[in-house]
């Protein structure tokens, strides 16, 4: 199982100022935290409470038929293009960063095993879709377009211009170069779908964009590259069990939640940096800061008090970041809990060169990158807690499907457990869709024409 120390979140590290007495705290919440875990269980299979996630490493079904229809269509298309946006895209490319082959994109096909490349549309700058349509080939690309409502306008925008392409280089077969993932029933794209006949899988009730990860949203894509979506159940199911241990002392998501609410509300340190030392990981970072940030920023609490709420999430990459943002870390404001990831065995071991042993360098000799990205966190670490900077470090025995589903299911957990303890609405979004509105407004939208008059006078104003 993956591994959360947090010493030197502790007053007795880095002083009464900074740090917490973290036995004490555990005993004081350790009934809160036990009702919050026992609550979550029992409310997950309620329609309208929005945690369907925590089911989702048990079903087999969803599981089947994506791994069906991987094997159906392997070896017609050269590449995977996914159309999506936040929560549609962030949980897929986090994992297919970590457990696909580095730099995958650039391998020929025999070293990818006759597998296709994969790509993320996740925004929709015009020169980045140009630049991706010149030197993608449709014809041999696999299009997966990916929003549970059919109307993110990001998202069907890019749709509709790819359906075009497809339609005039393919006919009527281009409906075979399409799979959606949408709602069961309704919506624009679901009707589309039915229509042209795409096929499709489903997004499921109750599971917000940015807990979807272990839903068909990220399990297609990732099978559909080869990667081993049964271990990443594995990996789910076995920190569910962990995580349903109603005692603090044994559960990782918990302490960590509760550590990063006492900061915050006790200490004045919002802002939570997720700082993996693997390259692998880096988009964890970019998952993780969509599900802290839309999950726990909010205005009002559930008893509809005006609180105005929510660490800050900011995503950082060891080591590089050492030499951009830890300077800031160690002498600046006192904000901050960073959490590192810690990776115990990398898959491959690569030597240093015994080479200019005259020199200043001659030190690094017969050492190893891994002892040198080791010993690069052992220092940002140490240093951080040098100057009284509360830090935390999850490890993982490894970066694979098992233990990378582990570590974002646990922090899915975590956020959960926040959210209850901040006594918010973990799972709406209220901020997101007003722009979103907005957005329709501008567009010309049908039934934002009002929206449309207001925000072009305040428009006028600023």
């Amino acid at each position: 199982m993956i591994r959360l120390d947090y010493r030197n979140t502790d007053a007795n590290i880095i002083g009464n100022d900074n740090g917490l007495n973290i036995q004490e705290e555990f005993a004081k919440y350790k009934d809160t935290i036990a009702h919050i875990i026992s609550d979550l269980n029992k409310r997950k299979d309620k329609p309208g409470q929005w945690l369907q996630w925590m089911n989702l490493g048990y079903n087999e079904e969803t599981l089947w038929y994506v791994k069906e229809y991987a094997s159906m269509v392997q070896g017609r298309f050269d590449n995977i293009l996914v159309l999506g946006i936040g929560g549609s895209a962030l949980g897929g490319m986090a994992l297919s960063e970590a457990l696909l082959k580095p730099y995958w994109n650039l391998l020929t096909p025999e070293q990818r095993n006759g597998l296709p490349r994969i790509f993320f549309l996740d925004n929709i700058d015009p020169d980045t879709i140009t630049g991706l349509f010149e030197v993608l080939d449709l014809k041999k690309t696999l299009v997966n377009v990916i929003t549970k409502s059919g109307s993110t306008a990001e998202t069907m925008s890019q749709f509709m211009i790819v359906k075009n392409i497809l339609e005039q280089e393919l006919g009527s077969n281009y409906r075979y170069n399409l799979v959606a993932t949408t709602d069961k029933k309704t919506g624009i794209l679901r009707q589309i779908a039915e229509q042209e006949g795409y096929k499709t899988f489903v997004v499921p009730d109750d599971v917000g964009g940015r807990f979807s990860v272990f839903s068909a949203v990220g399990l297609v894509p990732l099978a559909l590259v080869g990667i081993d979506i049964d271990e990443i159940m594995n990996g789910i199911k076995d920190m569910d069990l962990a995580l349903k241990n109603t005692d603090i002392n044994e559960n990782i998501a918990a302490q960590n939640a509760l550590i990063h609410y006492l900061m915050d509300t006790q200490k004045g340190k919002n802002l939570s940096v997720m700082m993996p030392y693997s390259s692998r990981l880096k988009y964890v970072s970019d998952w993780y800061v969509q599900l802290w940030a839309e999950s726990l920023g909010k205005n009002k609490d559930k008893d509809g008090n005006d609180v105005h709420i929510g660490p800050t999430p900011i995503k950082a990459l060891g080591a590089t970041d050492q030499h951009s943002q830890i300077q800031l870390y160690n002498e600046g404001p006192n904000d901050k809990v960073i959490n590192f990831i810690r990776v115990a065995e990398f898959d491959n071991n690569l030597e240093i060169p015994n080479i200019f042993e005259y020199t200043g360098i001659g030190y690094l000799g017969g050492k190893t990158i891994n002892q040198l990205m080791n010993a690069e966190a052992d220092s940002t670490k140490v240093a951080l807690t040098d100057y009284n900077r509360p830090n935390v470090t999850i490890t993982l025995d490894k970066v694979d499907g098992y233990n990378v589903a582990q570590l974002l299911y646990m922090l899915e957990v975590q956020t959960a457990i926040a959210g209850e303890l901040y006594n918010i609405n973990t799972f709406n979004q209220p901020g997101v869709e007003q722009a979103k509105n907005y957005t329709y407004a501008l567009m010309g939208r049908a039934g934002y024409e009002e929206s449309a008059q207001t925000l072009q006078a305040k428009m006028a104003m600023i």
